[in-house]
């Protein structure tokens, strides 16, 4: 009896045991589960949608403009954001407005050649517009638009980011803008460049520009036409490549099935102007407001969707899809960018899972860092920079790369 009892025991204290080493282990697992990269839920693709029906034909210095204006600022205040509005008329006095919120950092420490670290403060600018190339009076032609593509998508991505980076401290200086005027020759860009200093248009290392991200095949980034200078390439597409990084990092097409993509054509032409012949790669001529940004030698990031997959730069189109080839494959401008047409004829995904991660390399990006640079609160905790690679071999690597 006495053996029984001990047996008993012993099999209550394995039976404990083995119920903890399984809690325990449960528990563990759960500590280790990641979050899904880009898992920011419907809220940016929601807000696009709102704002493309509640606003369809807000075309530059509009009624419906200053609607969806409007909605952004008071979206962005109840955030918990200050929002600045930028006001500026039109040549006949109507008004439009930027809605710009300013995120201060807390600045980096740089090195030099010598290794001798300095304070410095750099900005990015994170940017979209608002408005839509198609007025009130053109409804009868475009009886189910509402601009979902250009460029309320872009515009979600944007309070996407906005809603992921409120609290966040980071060594950049951030600032978000929802530009007014986009179609009026991107007049609230140039105002807002306009109204910088020259020493804060010195500091911005790099302008984030989202436009049409939804509709296209495939979700592309580009550098700016400045990059085509001679001896620019790699100063001017540091920027671009750093997006590559955060995508191929975080294995988003695996993760999410949205790969980010190179302009990857082979054609020769004169793209920029300057009667020398330059390769149609990882940059386009789909215009929006970076260009301003662009012109005044800030390296830009344009994220937008199409298809560049063709031999003939007069074939290339936003897309192949069989169904939305009645302006043979374009949706910007036309009387297909309507959220009712596209959500019948694309993935019903697409639009939520774009914002998202359209947000996410945004985002991941200014996490990044600037080159040569450690944020200051790092460098205060003993950071300090391993030494880096030799210039000439760096321009080397990337010139040679691809995806």
């Amino acid at each position: 009896m006495k053996k029984t009892n001990n047996q008993n025991r012993i099999t209550r204290v394995i039976g404990i045991l083995l119920f903890l080493a399984v809690l325990f282990s449960s528990s563990c697992g759960k500590k280790e589960e990641k979050k899904k990269p880009a898992d920011y839920g419907p809220y940016g693709a929601d807000f696009a949608l709102e704002l493309a029906q509640k606003f369809p034909y807000r075309n530059a210095f509009s009624s419906g403009e200053q609607g969806a204006g409007l909605m952004i600022k008071n979206e962005l205040e109840g955030m918990g954001y200050q929002v600045e509005a930028q006001s500026f008329t039109s040549a006949d006095g109507k008004t439009s407005y930027n809605y710009v919120v300013r995120i201060p950092g807390e600045g980096f420490m740089q090195r030099d050649s010598f290794g001798a670290y300095s304070e410095v403060h750099k900005t990015v600018v994170i940017g979209a517009h608002y408005d839509s190339p198609v007025a009130y009076s053109e409804r009868a032609g475009y009886p189910k638009y509402d601009g979902i593509q250009n460029n309320a998508c872009g515009i979600g991505a944007l309070m996407t980011i906005a809603k992921e980076m409120y609290g966040k401290k980071y060594a950049y200086d951030v600032v978000l803008v929802a530009f007014g005027a986009s179609s009026s020759n991107y007049l609230g860009a140039g105002v807002f460049v306009n109204q910088l200093s020259s020493d804060e248009l010195k500091k911005i290392e790099c302008m984030y520009c989202i436009e049409s991200i939804y509709a296209g095949d495939k979700l592309y980034a580009h550098a700016g036409i400045s990059s085509l200078q001679e001896g620019k390439k790699y100063s001017y597409r540091r920027k671009l490549y750093e997006a590559y990084d955060v995508a191929y990092e975080n294995s988003l097409l695996s993760q999410t099935g949205v790969d980010l993509n190179y302009n990857m054509s082979l054609l020769s032409f004169d793209v920029n102007g300057d009667h020398v012949e330059d390769m149609y790669r990882e940059v386009t001529q789909v215009r929006s407001d970076y260009v301003v940004f662009d012109s005044t030698a800030v390296p830009i990031v344009f994220f937008e969707s199409s298809d560049y997959n063709f031999s003939k730069l007069s074939d290339m189109k936003e897309t192949k899809n069989l169904e939305l080839q009645d302006y043979n494959g374009a949706i910007r401008g036309t009387p297909l960018d309507s959220s009712e047409i596209l959500t019948k004829s694309l993935d019903e995904t697409r639009l939520q899972t774009r914002v998202n991660v359209v947000a996410f390399i945004a985002v991941k990006a200014v996490e990044k860092g600037s080159k040569n640079c450690v944020p200051l609160s790092q460098y205060n905790e003993g950071v300090r920079l391993e030494p880096t690679v030799a210039p000439k071999k760096k321009e080397s690597q990337v010139s040679s790369g691809g995806t």
